[in-house]
């Protein structure tokens, strides 16, 4: 890290264990992507937590190239699994970052796919597509484009555009594709 970790404890004060414990999943971090710039974390308390502990929350602020990555976890009744879970989705989130950094992450291919209609269900209006690749696509009647849901048939080959519905992947403006 370029600059200092800074550990803040609002409302109570931490303990050396766990002060020690927040700097060596700090340092941890800088296995996932050594770029970091900066790493603050601040811990609090509610009022009430002499009487009854937490809950507690944790929030990571870490700076990297061209970003501010923030974690902020809260209600967790013990301290420990609270800062473990905070540096957790800390880790997840610098990975991630990372990847983008490297170009690593997969981009899916904006607007139309070629499909072939694989079920059909008529009185109910919706059917599947199979996709060259093997997987099955959910389309509704609504999706299909004129001459309509009724001149599909089992086999015929549509173009269709992908997007994510409630149950999974699902067909939007299904086109007939006709072969000359």
């Amino acid at each position: 890290m370029q600059k200092p970790l800074q550990i803040v404890a609002e409302d109570f004060s931490l303990s050396p264990a766990l002060e020690e414990d927040i700097r060596e999943r700090a340092a941890k971090l800088e296995t996932f992507y050594d770029g970091i710039i900066g790493c603050r974390v601040a811990v609090t308390a509610p009022i009430t937590h002499h009487r009854k502990g937490g809950p507690f929350n944790v929030r990571i602020d870490l700076t990297v190239p061209g970003a501010e990555l923030v974690v902020n976890r809260q209600e967790e009744e013990d301290l420990p699994v609270a800062i473990r879970e905070a540096f957790d989705a800390m880790r997840r989130r610098l990975e991630d970052y990372a990847r983008r950094q490297r170009g690593a992450v997969k981009t899916h291919t904006p607007g139309p796919q070629t499909a072939r209609v694989s079920k059909l269900f008529p009185q109910e209006g919706y059917g599947f597509l199979e996709t060259p690749d093997g997987r099955e696509i959910y389309f509704h009647s609504h999706s299909v484009l004129p001459p309509g849901f009724g001149h599909l048939q089992v086999g015929t080959t549509v173009r269709f555009v992908e997007e994510q519905g409630y149950e999974g992947p699902q067909a939007s403006t299904v086109t007939i594709v006709h072969h000359r």
